[in-house]
């Protein structure tokens, strides 16, 4: 099985920065594919920012410029600088990491979530 805990989350004033981390375990032979989602109260969970293992990226529309996901495949981890956070980003954050297990295992491992609170 391959686990994910995160960490980082926390309460910070609007303007503010947080780093989130999150970092993978287990018998794992490949990651392709890391990112972080959020979802706040009574609201869908959706994406925030992706990372493949060729480095490509992707962002919600939301936090362009101010949040960067940055992975480090050696400890088999991913990150998310988040900086000007506003009130709206105020959220329990997932990571998300796939790939494979054995040649012919794949897995689609969840974090436990970080909660992040941003105040106005």
């Amino acid at each position: 099985q391959v686990q994910l805990v995160e960490s980082g989350g926390g309460l910070v004033q609007a303007g503010g920065s947080l780093r989130l981390s999150c970092a993978a375990s287990g018998s794992i032979v490949s990651i392709d594919f890391m990112g972080w989602y959020r979802q706040a109260p009574g609201k869908q969970r959706e994406t925030v920012a992706t990372i493949t293992s060729s480095d490509t990226r992707t962002y919600a529309d939301s936090v362009k410029a101010r949040f960067t996901i940055s992975r480090d495949s050696g400890k088999k981890s991913v990150y998310l600088q988040m900086n000007n956070l506003k009130p709206e980003d105020t959220a329990v954050y997932y990571c998300n990491a796939r790939g494979r297990t054995t040649l012919l295992a794949q897995f689609n491992s969840w974090g436990q979530g970080t909660q992040v609170t941003v105040s106005s």
